[in-house]
């Protein structure tokens, strides 16, 4: 076999064989085939496509290129739950203990944040002491234990997807839905999770910007997921606005408490309760609605909040920050970002916010940069909300001061004040499984 005849298959729009899939992703990543023919098949692939079956194969080849995890140790049907990333989504600080209270578990491996994006471990890494750095063994008896973990990458998982992402972000050919969504799930399937389901957002802070676009993904992804033996749910969420107010890793660590006692942002407890329902349903605990049900009871009770101070406490975190979150240590600068007029806010242009948000310490250019924890921006206004000038609309959070003025002005640009209410956006536009696509 060779790897030219490959190339040239798929630059005529041929479909490529398991056989031709598997030699090309065993040969690049043992470093047998050149990053120059690899780079001519992404781009073939790029104006191609590939079918549902080439994606279903391509993701499992590069789901067992390393490592892989095996959860079977854990009884019960172990369920994951994916983002596409976005700007203030702390869900799954919020979600994971939710459905652990239910009596599901959830082993979940987790990012950081790059970009505008915020990252789960960034989030919990805030926490004093708390590390996501632990062994394997270790990893499942806090599973088995407190009834979750999420942690960070243990072993070499999916090392193909890293080779082939980062040939892809020189080639021009990042924005493939059949490589993102190979991508993304690779990484699922060698997870070890019996069901998954994909948060896939949508609108100026996400990935994706249009709704079609984000639904052909979550289909992408829910047939990669189905063809491998998971079941798999995606939601399509709005990212249009950042979820809930606080964007920041400790400032959403307090947001996410806030929420598993009863009391976060609308928008957030609505999306993190629809996340969680599925999980459950595909866990076989009843029907949506029911499961549902079961969610907010976890909330109500209080469980879920004891659940996620039981996995901070396990992976070596001070609980007594989530029992009272003052004691989060603070930014040394708090400056107050005020309407330049008055009427109503009409427009987030979403990645902007997480742009400012980095500018100020939050986030990331580059894997290797620290983040600051306390750090961060929490908007008093959200679209829809009336201002007069002069009002706060948001709070910036910072130890560098002389990034401030340049995240004031991203932030104020971000943000569109108009003279009619503007009509309330969808929180969650469909749902997506391997038979249908329900539109809300």
């Amino acid at each position: 076999m060779r790897m030219y005849d490959i190339i040239m298959k798929k630059r005529n729009g041929g479909e490529l064989s398991d056989e031709e899939i598997t030699f090309f992703v065993e040969g690049y990543t043992a470093g047998t085939i050149p990053d120059y023919q690899v780079s001519s098949l992404m781009m073939a692939i790029y104006f191609r496509g590939m079918t549902p079956r080439e994606t279903a194969v391509l993701t499992d080849r590069m789901a067992h290129s390393g490592d892989t995890v095996d959860l079977s140790a854990i009884p019960g049907i172990k369920v994951d739950k994916h983002s596409t990333g976005g700007v203030g989504d702390k869900t799954s600080l919020v979600v994971a203990p939710v459905v652990a209270a239910c009596g599901v578990p959830v082993a979940k491996m987790s990012g950081r944040g790059l970009g505008h994006t915020g990252g789960t471990l960034d989030k919990l890494e805030s926490i004093p002491g708390l590390s996501v750095s632990v062994e394997q063994e270790r990893f499942f008896h806090i599973v088995q234990e407190v009834g979750l973990a999420i942690i960070g990458q243990t072993g070499d998982i999916a090392p193909a997807d890293k080779k082939l992402y980062a040939l892809r972000d020189v080639t021009a050919t990042v924005d493939s839905l059949p490589l993102i969504a190979s991508s993304i799930m690779s990484k699922k399937l060698a997870a070890g999770s019996d069901a998954i389901v994909l948060d896939v957002k949508t609108g100026s802070g996400a990935f994706m910007k249009t709704l079609e676009d984000s639904i052909r993904l979550a289909q992408a992804m829910v047939q990669i997921g189905e063809h491998n033996g998971r079941r798999t749910v995606a939601l399509i969420t709005d990212m249009d606005i950042p979820l809930g107010h606080a964007i920041g890793n400790s400032l959403e660590v307090t947001e996410a408490v806030e929420t598993l006692k009863g009391h976060g942002p609308a928008d957030l407890t609505e999306v993190c309760m629809q996340l969680a329902s599925n999980m459950l349903s595909l866990a076989g605990k009843g029907s949506l609605p029911e499961c549902r049900k079961l969610a907010e009871e976890a909330v109500s009770s209080g469980r879920a909040f004891e659940k996620l101070k039981g996995m901070a406490a396990a992976l070596g975190g001070d609980v007594s920050v989530l029992d009272d979150p003052e004691k989060f240590s603070k930014a040394p600068i708090l400056s107050e970002v005020k309407a330049p007029r008055s009427g109503y806010i009409t427009r987030m242009q979403t990645e902007q916010c997480g742009i400012a948000s980095a500018v100020l310490g939050a986030g990331r250019e580059s894997k290797e940069d620290a983040v600051d924890p306390s750090a961060g921006i929490v908007l008093a206004k959200k679209i829809g909300e009336s201002v007069t000038e002069g009002e706060t609309i948001a709070r910036l959070y910072t130890s560098k001061g002389e990034t401030l003025e340049q995240a004031r002005q991203i932030l104020l640009n971000a943000i569109l004040i108009g003279a009619e209410k503007p009509a309330p956006e969808k929180l969650i536009y469909a749902r997506v499984t391997i038979d249908s696509v329900e539109r809300y």
